[in-house]
């Protein structure tokens, strides 16, 4: 009798917010202490009573306030099958044990008893809890308003015009080496499979620093026969070994399409070699990227190309937004004839 493999364990989406993320805790910690300035300043008969209201109270909303984000952080990072439900009352019952255990703590605690005597454990669980409630929806929303999806989409139809003309222009390329080099028209072949089968997959996707760059060669190696000694490349890479290439966790094409502008941009209207530049540094526990290639006078035939280099640099801006917030940027130069993009971003390890 046949055995009937079992279905397939889908991944219990998070909802938890980052509590480890810089910009995370800045806006929570925002939201939190305006609550409460704006709570004593309307309890206090004058604005000075408000102020210095506030300001006593600051030890406990400070401390209730990060030692909720850390425990949610350390939270996060063991979820595994917490249904959503579930993970959404974390969010309110976890801030609401730890206010009530710092409220416990200073109100029996003799050097500030005097000052918080008229706090109540109960008041400060409730408020800690609608805080978490507020907080873990509003950091919900922005992941879904910031989702990926949306850019997928407004792509569709400029990756419809770009990426046929790569494929026409590579293939020519391939019929010219069968003859001639056809171990290398094979290769080539086989490269350009692997490169579409990756620019079909989710952009959602998350992997090595390692898979990245052997895709951006694969791309290059498939440039260099159709543009020829026109175009150079040079890689740097600065503390980067190769275990932090193994390691290292980016999203699925994030450095590929700034290559592709640079080739597009820079060598393509060129007659004479042109060398673009990708240097890749990390510092402690950040990584970042740069790519850079000389600005050529010529301009693009497609008018479609300037729109495609502004939609690719604008979708991994909002990508990087989604999955590392205000730790991560892309920015972009023009200085001396030379035009730079770089990347930083977290150096987060794989499991």
């Amino acid at each position: 009798m046949p055995l009937t493999p079992a279905p397939a364990r889908t991944a219990i989406e998070i909802v938890i917010p980052d509590c480890c993320n810089i910009g995370v805790v800045f806006r929570a910690l925002l939201a939190v202490n305006a609550a409460a300035l704006a709570g004593s300043l309307l309890h206090a008969a004058t604005l000075r009573a408000g102020v210095s209201a506030f300001v006593e109270s600051a030890v406990v909303v400070e401390l209730a306030t990060l030692s909720s984000l850390l425990a949610l952080c350390g939270l996060r990072r063991i979820i595994r099958t917490i249904p959503l439900s579930g993970q959404r009352a974390a969010c309110a019952l976890v801030p609401a044990a730890v206010t009530a255990l710092i409220i416990r703590f200073v109100l029996g605690n003799d050097m500030f008893g005097a000052s918080f005597s008229t706090l109540s454990a109960i008041e400060g669980m409730l408020t800690a809890a609608l805080f978490g409630i507020v907080l873990q929806h509003y950091f919900e929303l922005r992941t879904r308003a910031f989702s990926p999806a949306l850019v997928e989409a407004r792509l569709q139809a400029l990756q419809a015009r770009i990426r046929p003309h790569f494929l026409f222009n590579s293939l020519n390329a391939v019929l010219s080496l069968i003859r001639t080099e056809p171990l290398r028209a094979e290769t080539t072949l086989e490269d350009l499979a692997d490169l579409f089968r990756v620019l079909m997959r989710d952009a959602r996707d998350i992997v090595t620093l390692e898979d990245e760059i052997r895709l951006c060669k694969k791309y290059l190696s498939i440039e260099k026969i159709r543009l020829g000694p026109r175009l150079q490349v040079q890689w740097k890479a600065v503390n980067i070994t190769d275990n932090v290439l193994h390691k290292a966790q980016v999203p699925a094409l994030l450095l590929q399409p700034l290559l592709e502008n640079a080739v597009h941009y820079g060598v393509e209207p060129a007659r004479a070699p042109v060398l673009i530049r990708i240097e890749l540094t990390r510092s402690m526990d950040r990584i970042e990227i740069a790519v850079i290639n000389p600005l050529c006078d010529a301009a693009p035939e497609d008018g479609a190309s300037d729109i495609g280099n502004h939609m690719a640099l604008d979708n991994i801006r909002e990508r990087l937004a989604l999955l590392y917030d205000v730790e991560a940027q892309l920015t972009t130069a023009m200085t001396e004839g030379v035009f730079e993009v770089r990347l930083r971003f977290p150096y987060v390890k794989a499991a």
